[in-house]
């Protein structure tokens, strides 16, 4: 362990001492007056450590907080307590009783800030950055809902914002009407909050539209731009062949004349566009008279139809950062060759240098990253919407199961690399195990279709009730009641693994040794057996869970869920349409316990011996099953058979 990591773990206590906690509060903001971990560039143990001796202190550290006293301190910690606080309840619940007693360190603290680190992703810096300078933007187009390629390129930007102290802009690249709206805003709004990223402010490039067009107009008149009335596929041709636009040398007054065709969207300027007058021999493509303004009638889902004339984001997106301070760009690696044609522009604008900083674009198995193409499921009905679990995007995975703090680990593990890799779901899915398998209550279910009476020919008269807890291991997860009756419900896979005369165990009860297997046609239809509570568990191979046969029993709906497309990685002549998944969705009539009436909207919970869930739909009347989402382990699908 870092010898650093190991002196606050040994300092961390000094909290806990009322006569040296305003000298550690001072100690610690002065520390942290240029850092925003305490070791290190991430979350490490001796954060957690300090973070939760704080936490367990109470009101005399909330006195702080608000006094504002340590800035410095109560920035780090509500810092902490924004990004990682799933993660830090359970260190809370191990360092604070109920009275708020100190208690020690839980045992896998350690272990948890460790598996949340990845010793092969570096530490990187920005090129030239300054601390407490240094502005970066997270530019996503309104044009359908955050996935998880741009929840990398967030979360990096924030990463970066808070390491230097610096601004975090989201600027919303609105310049696309046709594929915009006000619903996508409000969802990519959403998406950040549920990040848990802080942003300086909003911004949109529409807000520069005026400026922007006086800056094109500025270019044609120096000669560094010019209007062409090219048709589409023959501007494509010729861009590929490096052939000169028969507008390219038209004069200033010419090029001005069709400039305002289409501001006023008229016949003759529908037909054109502005183009830059860069190079078109260079062997970079990008770079052979890029497209600035073309025209687009649609209304503006923020200034309507104000406009019919749109900048690209080729031209807007480097104007706009210099115009708003960014001092650091981030792009993801498939824009590599668009970089010298960013440069250009900003030298033809005249404007200040932004730095370009490179990271790869995520892309995970068997899964589509195209805006275009999920529009497409949604359109099509093959999803309910864009927060559809079987959807890449921030509030599908979210609502299949997936907690923020996994995603985010799962990010910064990746670091800013920029090795093009293609990302298994199940490392993903594994880090959200280890977050929420600590900390989820314990339900049982049996298929409803698939389940059998056994008959304890010495259970309990009449039935009677205990209460539980619902995590043995952690007590803030509450209690339930189990109803213990001499008829109780198994599932037909495990009636079919017990034989004649075998002992098994009955979890959350005891012993039970089989009597009987009656069947019908090859089918078993009851067991009969006695209860054997004084028979060691120990012994037993088969453990088995169980429901009572009474009528509080709770109708479930297990819905598992595979890829959209069948095939692990699309290559560009491949048409996704070819590999579409045929089943993609499996719904499982069962019953749970009768706690699982009490689930709420969103909460996750293990099944046990099937597999861990998110309560996607709560109980309302017996007639209407709770449902329920498999949640993916990182190991195997979940099994419901």
């Amino acid at each position: 362990m870092n010898w650093q990591v190991v002196e606050w773990l040994e300092y961390a206590p000094t909290f806990l001492s009322g006569s040296e906690f305003e000298v550690a509060c001072s100690f610690i903001d002065g520390y942290l007056t240029s850092r925003t971990f305490l070791v290190g560039h991430g979350l490490t143990i001796a954060d957690i450590a300090v973070w939760s001796n704080l936490a367990g202190i109470g009101q005399r550290w909330e006195s702080v907080r608000k006094s504002k006293k340590y800035q410095n301190l109560v920035r780090w910690f509500n810092s902490i307590d924004a990004g990682y606080k799933e993660t830090l309840n359970d260190a809370v619940v191990a360092h604070v009783g109920k009275r708020g007693i100190g208690k020690s360190p839980a045992p896998n603290l350690k272990e948890k800030v460790n598996d949340s680190k990845d010793p092969s992703a570096p530490e990187v810096d920005l090129p030239g950055a300054k601390f407490g300078e240094v502005a970066v933007r997270f530019a996503p187009e309104p044009s359908g809902y955050l996935h998880i390629g741009h929840a990398k390129a967030a979360l990096l930007n924030k990463y970066f914002a808070e390491r230097y102290q610096g601004r975090l802009i989201v600027r919303f690249d609105d310049t696309n009407p046709s594929k915009e709206s006000n619903e996508f805003v409000e969802n990519v709004l959403k998406d950040i909050e549920t990040m848990g990223i802080k942003y300086d402010f909003v911004t949109y490039t529409s807000d520069y539209f005026p400026k922007l067009m006086e800056m094109a107009e500025s270019l044609i008149k120096q000669g560094k731009a010019y209007v062409d009335d090219t048709p589409k596929e023959q501007m494509r041709s010729e861009r590929m062949d490096g052939v000169e636009s028969k507008c390219r040398n038209n004069t200033v007054g010419e090029n001005l004349s069709l400039w305002k065709e289409m501001i006023n969207g008229s016949e003759r300027g529908m037909q054109c566009c502005v183009r830059g007058k860069l190079d078109m021999q260079d062997p970079n493509k990008s770079l052979r008279d890029p497209v600035y303004y073309r025209c687009n009638t649609d209304p503006h889902h923020r200034i309507g139809s104000k406009y019919k004339i749109y900048p690209t984001y080729d031209f807007a997106c480097p104007f706009v950062d210099a115009l708003e301070g960014v001092t650091h760009a981030l792009r993801s690696s498939e824009y590599h060759d668009r970089n010298a044609q960013y440069y250009r522009i900003l030298q033809d604008m005249g404007m200040r240098r932004v730095e370009i900083y490179e990271f790869s674009r995520l892309n995970m198995v068997y899964t589509l990253l195209s805006k275009r193409k999920l529009l497409w499921f949604v359109q099509n009905k093959k999803v309910e919407d864009w927060t559809d679990p079987r959807f890449p995007t921030v509030q599908g995975i979210v609502r299949r199961g997936l907690k923020v703090e996994a995603l985010i680990q799962f990010i910064l593990q990746q670091g800013a690399s920029k090795n093009l890799n293609l990302m298994e779901w199940d490392k993903l899915w594994t880090i959200n195990k280890k977050i929420i398998d600590p900390v989820c209550a314990r339900h049982t279910a049996v298929l409803k279709d698939q389940r059998v009476i056994f008959t304890l020919t010495n259970g309990p008269e009449k039935s009677f009730v205990r209460i539980l807890p619902r995590h043995k291991k952690f007590e803030g997860a509450g209690k339930k009641a189990t109803t213990f009756t001499n008829r109780i419900w198994l599932d037909y896979a495990d009636a079919s693994a017990i034989s004649n005369g075998e002992e098994v165990t009955l979890m959350d009860w005891g012993n039970a040794i089989i009597k009987e297997i009656k069947m019908e046609s090859g089918i078993i239809t009851e067991l009969i057996g006695e209860l054997h509570l004084e028979g060691s568990v120990k012994t037993t191979k088969l453990k088995i869970t169980w429901l009572p046969d009474i009528d509080e029993l709770v109708p479930l709906s297990l819905v598992e869920f595979d890829y959209l497309i069948s095939k692990k990685k699309l290559e560009e002549d491949d048409d996704f349409l070819d590999n579409l998944n045929p089943c993609t969705r499996k719904e499982t009539p069962a019953i749970g316990d009768s706690n699982m009436r009490n689930l709420k909207r969103g909460e996750i919970i293990q099944l046990e011996r099937k597999g861990y869930f998110r309560c996607d739909a709560p109980f309302v009347r017996s007639s209407k099953p709770v449902v329920l989402f498999a949640i993916p382990d990182g190991r195997q699908q979940v099994s419901l058979n």
